[in-house]
């Protein structure tokens, strides 16, 4: 159980909380790069932020968010009656966490059902990608699994909000194999004129806070810092490094869905969160056109400054 010393005694709910008292916000892997930055804008909002963490959990993230304001709440989240009570009194609760099934479908399921008899109104799940509900069933493990627990979220007694935001701009200046500085070439397959959807992890961590503490969320909310073809790509990677980039096709979708599945069966390494095959399957994705994001609610916080492709690639020069 958390330590009864830093929770309120248990109400009926979040709705008897003073109308003035700044909402409470309970976040799940705050210790996580997204995670953590959500919980600094909900306490740059004026929220209560109550971060679950694991028992024995040392991050110096931890540390950095105590000193920030924020409440620190060890639990185990194997036990649902201990997350329940680390969840009264919540306005919302969200959660960043990552994994594979045993995290994103199952623990995502005890949370939520912590979530729901404690009273809380409303989930954000941790999905933070393109648009997998335009996805057929098994192109994706990783968001196959945001699909199922979103089943189970919307069959739950609790407003849901899913934050969708593309892939995080952020990789594009070395973990996502599309920008290669090194031979100035942009890497895709199919189109050059795909439309594609970046945004980076500290703009998705600022409309996830502003979100949790709006109560009229809808279903989903889908954002995009950026809409980019290659072709914008290629033009941003020479604008920032004065040095012209080209494009670079190996082949259609239908060779990249061959190679994808070869990678699989030789290197399936199916404990890993993101091995090769997983990256290739996000990239086939976003350049079938199927998840694009649309319409885009970039406009609902007008105070978030969308970070632009340009700054981030200027990073990696």
């Amino acid at each position: 159980m958390p330590d009864s010393s830093i929770l309120p005694a248990p109400t009926a709910g979040a709705q008897s909380r003073p109308t003035a008292e700044p909402a409470l916000i309970v976040l799940a892997g705050a210790t996580g790069d997204l995670g953590h930055r959500i919980a600094q804008h909900l306490l740059q909002r004026g929220a209560r932020v109550r971060a679950l963490v694991r028992p024995g959990n040392t991050k110096p993230e931890i540390e950095t968010l105590r000193q920030q304001g924020a409440t620190i709440v060890e639990v185990d989240f194997n036990d649902v009656g201990a997350l329940t009570y680390a969840c009264v009194d919540a306005a919302c609760v969200v959660s960043a966490v990552s994994g594979l099934r045993d995290v994103i479908v199952d623990l995502q399921t005890r949370l939520l059902e912590a979530a729901v008899a404690a009273g809380v109104p409303r989930f954000i799940p941790s999905d933070y990608s393109i648009d997998f509900t335009k996805l057929p069933a098994g192109s994706n493990r990783n968001l196959d699994l945001r699909r199922e627990f979103g089943q189970r979220l919307d069959g739950a007694p609790i407003q849901a909000t899913s934050i969708l935001n593309g892939m995080f701009m952020d990789l594009l200046t070395g973990q996502a194999p599309v920008v290669l500085f090194g031979i100035r070439r942009v890497l895709y397959w199919g189109s050059a004129d795909q439309p594609l959807d970046f945004t980076t992890i500290a703009d998705t961590a600022a409309f996830t806070a502003a979100a949790a503490l709006d109560a009229t969320t809808p279903r989903y909310l889908r954002v995009a810092g950026e809409v980019a073809t290659v072709r914008d790509l290629q033009a941003a990677a020479t604008a920032v490094t004065g040095r012209r980039f080209g494009h670079l096709r190996p082949g259609g979708l239908w060779l990249l869905k061959l190679m994808i599945r070869a990678t699989r069966r030789l290197a399936p390494v199916p404990q890993e969160v993101f091995p090769h095959w997983q990256g290739m399957q996000y990239l086939h994705n976003m350049f079938t056109g199927a998840p694009k994001l649309a319409p885009l609610d970039n406009a609902r916080y007008p105070d978030i400054r969308w970070t632009p492709l340009r700054e981030v690639l200027a990073t990696a020069k």
